[in-house]
């Protein structure tokens, strides 16, 4: 990483935990590594994007159904998806500097990358599931596993959601969860870490459509960066050459982040090998019986898997902007603002809404109460109004709506947009209609 790009992702991380958007987890026991809370502001943009990403996979369609399953599924679940005996990384300690190192990620895997050692341990296989024990004894008979994918309940729940909702093939089940993986060398802030959100659609269909399938999710998929702003020099696409054995097609929508790129989602062509294995390991027939073809087949699956808290640094990384306006007393230096740019519609702050005085407050609040039943809104009276305008700045506030005197008189307020600075009088009656074509379009 250039010392530019450090820097930069150093400002991010610093904004994040100053503006209230993640924190490392338990900090003030010193930390847990691969772990974050997301705070006030935080919780409301990831909210947002996976409100967001629900809506367009699922409430927007007629054959995509939804799922919410639990964390901890039958230790057979994850002996069938082969997480048991194949989910791994080679790993090596470095006995100078005791730091310990995926195999992969080391350029020269005879030296060691924190401090140029080459005393390292033989490489050795590390299970990346995180185990626990359901029950009174802690024994092998009662191990269990927290999830290291949302997808697998997906498969397992099939024919009960199939029944349910009444749905023929072709048609998909998403979740949105927890999953959890014990990852050797947690970095990046929140792009890898060990707890984490998955957003994930698993969708069934028959071989022959199979390909096709693939590629209008691919297609759907990127209208989906499009549509939060993602630019072609900021977003690509990387089709796997080596696949798994069980896979026809893979591909990466990956983004270029302060570190360099990075897969954000995952598109696969699964081929009948998840259903295959369930049925074996379970005895549980998982063939849809086609009536119009009067056939029974076996579901391939096209998986679309995407984090939400990389999707979030992406898009945290992608608004961060610092911009410089002349201050208002000659001769001074320009002053630096910084700027989130964020999406309106993911914003954690849609509006603020700013009383010129507190005398104001009455009719303030008000407004605030009207407005926060349709936008996430904030309220702010502390501080002079160019502070306020400088703190929503930071946190990604498109709008923020100022209640002065004059608003008594004329019913009126002004609107100040964060990205071109410019201020608009609305009236208090049409603010509403107003803010909801700037954010929802």
């Amino acid at each position: 990483m250039s010392e530019k790009n450090l820097e930069l992702m150093d400002k991010i991380v610093s904004l994040c935990k100053r503006r209230g958007f993640i924190f490392q987890s338990s900090e003030i026991y010193g930390g847990i590594n691969g772990f974050w809370d997301y705070g006030p502001y935080g919780v409301q943009m990831k909210k947002a994007i996976e409100k967001l990403w629900w809506n367009y996979m699922v409430e927007s369609r007629t054959n995509v159904e939804g799922l919410d399953s639990t964390i901890i599924c039958h230790p057979k679940v994850w002996k069938a998806s082969g997480h048991l005996d194949q989910f791994g990384d080679l790993m090596c300690d470095c006995r100078g500097c005791k730091a310990r190192h995926r195999v992969d990620q080391m350029e020269d895997p005879s030296v060691c990358p924190n401090c140029g050692s080459k005393d390292l341990t033989e490489p050795r296989e590390f299970n990346l599931m995180m185990k626990t024990f359901v029950g009174p004894v802690f024994d092998e008979d009662h191990t269990a596993y927290l999830r290291a994918e949302t997808c697998q309940p997906i498969f397992v729940d099939f024919n009960l959601v199939r029944v349910a909702t009444r749905q023929k093939l072709p048609f998909g089940i998403a979740q949105i969860g927890k999953a959890f993986r014990n990852e050797i060398n947690p970095r990046n802030f929140t792009f890898r870490s060990r707890e984490f959100t998955q957003m994930e659609m698993e969708f069934f269909c028959t071989d022959e459509d199979a390909m096709q399938w693939y590629e209008y999710w691919r297609d759907q998929r990127l209208k989906f960066y499009e549509m939060l702003g993602f630019s072609n020099d900021v977003i690509r696409t990387y089709d796997h050459e080596k696949l798994a054995h069980y896979a026809k097609a893979a591909m990466d929508i990956e983004f270029k982040f302060p570190f360099g790129w990075g897969e954000l989602e995952g598109i696969h062509h699964r081929g009948t090998w998840d259903m295959s294995q369930h049925q074996e390991f379970s005895g549980e027939d998982m063939h849809y019986v086609d009536h119009d073809n009067k056939r029974k087949v076996l579901p391939v699956v096209i998986e679309t898997s995407v984090g939400a808290d990389r999707s979030m640094l992406a898009l945290l990384c992608n608004a961060y902007d610092e911009d410089t306006a002349e201050t208002k007393k000659e001769g001074q230096e320009e002053d630096v603002r910084i700027v989130m740019r964020l999406p309106a519609i993911i914003a954690p702050v849609q509006a603020a809404i700013l009383p010129l005085s507190k005398k104001l407050n009455e009719n303030a609040e008000k407004l605030f109460g009207d407005m926060a039943r349709y936008f996430r809104c904030e309220y702010d009276v502390t501080g002079s109004i160019g502070k306020r305008y400088r703190r929503q700045d930071e946190i990604g506030t498109p709008f923020c709506v100022t209640f002065d005197f004059e608003s008594l008189e004329d019913n009126c307020v002004t609107v100040r947009e964060r990205d071109s600075m410019s201020q608009e009088r609305v009236g208090i009656d049409q603010l509403r209609m107003y803010l909801d074509k700037k954010i929802n379009g």
